[in-house]
């Protein structure tokens, strides 16, 4: 089941804009936990000219579930998404890369939030291999000012 699935609809969930964004659904969203997923598209700016999803291109698939699971929950409350910022990565391992027209699902699981600042631990996979897995912190903007 989709929670949210159009193209319009995550674009209000998100700060991210085309070209820019690599996700596309939201299958999960719970307390502690979102799985997005992410159709990767041909012409897609971090797609290289072998047709496959660079490493920085999976690590902001990554940042940008996390963003989307903040997106959805300012949503649920009215308000507008959070601007936000990866403030670190730590034991990030990627150890395949996906082709054009492959969908990749990202689990993150949030172990931690306070003051604007969310820490998580997640996998991104792809027919059901882990392709990646890794912890990054991201920033709420607002709460830096």
């Amino acid at each position: 089941m989709n929670l949210v699935s159009s193209q319009e609809a995550i674009l209000k969930l998100i700060p991210q804009q085309p070209p820019f964004v690599l996700v596309d659904k939201i299958l999960v969203h719970e307390k502690t936990l979102i799985i997005s997923a992410f159709k990767i598209p041909e012409n897609h700016v971090l797609v290289n000219k072998d047709g496959m999803l660079t490493e920085a291109g999976i690590i902001e698939n990554f940042a940008q579930s996390i963003a989307l699971y903040q997106g959805y929950d300012y949503f649920k409350r009215n308000l507008p998404p959070p601007v936000g910022y990866i403030g670190s990565i730590k034991n990030f391992e990627i150890y395949d890369l996906p082709r054009v027209g492959d969908e990749l699902h990202t689990s993150v699981h949030i172990l931690q939030q306070l003051f604007g600042v969310t820490i998580v631990r997640g996998e991104v996979k792809l027919n059901e291999k882990t392709i990646a897995i890794g912890e990054m912190r991201t920033v709420i903007a607002k709460d830096l000012e």
